[in-house]
């Protein structure tokens, strides 16, 4: 992978995305003309990562503008507002997605006194910056993260949190590459993250072409290699963190903090400071998205299951806070008590 890569680009008047759902085995880009077109690229799993789909959200807010046409202020903010219900609807427990659509709302209303077309123009520079200032934090926090781990590691992710969940570079994987790239010799054991395998499907495909060497698991895998010794640490995004550090990421990632645990091995959480959520007290408060039976029946277009078996299908778990040695974000590094160091964070910005 072109060590710049994103999973979006902006071309003439239309968002482009990285079709997610389609990796490994072909790169498609999917055409977003309009609002609708990036929330059902968002619900349908075509972009993913919880900074990934605030900046396309941020982008179709910027669609909704430009398309609201060279009518007056009204019309383009009625354009904007109801551009941004409909994407924040998408998808619940990212809280970047809220935290996008509503700095673009907020810097429409700082331009609604310019004629609409400058507006417009002006929401799309937003979402560009909103971008680039993601990269900037993931490699901010990639030399942070990268500072905790000794000069020969062996650690485990889950799912994906790398350049193609991010505006580039990466969260939990930034701060593998980083350490990669500082001469630390950096081995990574993939979990494949059922149901959506974005680790199987995504994760090892970034660390392939980045040269970093991994070695692909099934989930249930990984207790025994903790327990064999061969995890020095495990490194997880995140979708949203509560004021008490308790973490909601991918399914699955609370029973690698429980076992991480019980083996004495450190286990980070790697996230902007976009995805804290501080107006939550605890992760029992985050929305946990129920997503569709047939991702856990089927792999792809493959049933796994009997034809009517009941299924339970939570997208993301809560990982309390007790397990979590540190939360990394590009202000800095956190840790216990989190009530503190989290709102110091943001305070000090």
């Amino acid at each position: 992978m072109d060590e710049e890569m994103r999973c979006f680009a902006w071309r003439g008047d239309v968002l482009h995305l990285l079709d997610q759902t389609r990796l490994p085995q072909q790169e498609e880009w999917l055409e977003c003309h309009s609002a609708g077109d990036v929330a059902r690229a968002i619900v349908e799993m075509r972009v993913r990562g919880a900074p990934a789909i605030g900046i396309a959200a941020a982008f179709g807010v910027a669609l909704a503008a430009l398309r609201a046409g060279a009518g007056d202020s009204s019309e383009l903010m009625a354009a904007i507002e109801q551009a941004g219900q409909t994407l924040v609807q998408t998808r619940p427990t990212a809280v970047n997605l809220a935290w996008a659509v509503q700095r673009m709302q907020a810097r429409a209303q700082a331009l609604k006194m310019l004629d609409p077309e400058e507006a417009a123009l002006a929401l799309l520079q937003e979402a560009r910056t909103i971008a680039e200032e993601d990269e900037a934090a993931n490699r901010r926090m990639g030399m942070l993260g990268q500072a905790l781990l000794p000069a020969k590691a062996s650690v485990l992710t889950h799912c994906n949190a790398g350049a193609l969940a991010t505006g580039g570079y990466g969260t939990a994987v930034g701060m593998i590459r980083a350490a990669h790239e500082q001469g630390k010799e950096i081995h990574v054991f993939v979990g494949e993250t059922r149901p959506f395998l974005q680790g199987a499907r995504l994760t090892a495909w970034e660390l392939q072409r980045l040269g970093i060497p991994f070695t692909l698991i099934t989930d249930s895998m990984a207790g025994h290699f903790m327990r064999q010794g061969q995890v020095d640490a495990v490194i997880v995004g995140a979708d949203r963190i509560a004021a008490n550090g308790d973490v909601a990421n991918k399914i699955g990632t609370y029973s690698l903090a429980v076992l991480a645990f019980a083996h004495g091995i450190p286990f980070y959480s790697v996230a902007p400071t976009s995805t804290l959520d501080l107006s939550l007290s605890d992760g029992a408060k985050i929305p946990l998205e129920q997503r569709s039976p047939r991702e856990v029946t089927h792999i792809g277009a493959v049933p796994v299951a009997p034809e009517g078996a009941p299924v339970a299908h939570p997208a993301f778990d809560s990982t309390p806070h007790r397990y979590v040695n540190a939360i990394v974000t590009e202000r800095g590094v956190a840790r216990a008590p989190y009530e503190e160091s989290l709102r110091r964070l943001v305070e000090e910005a």
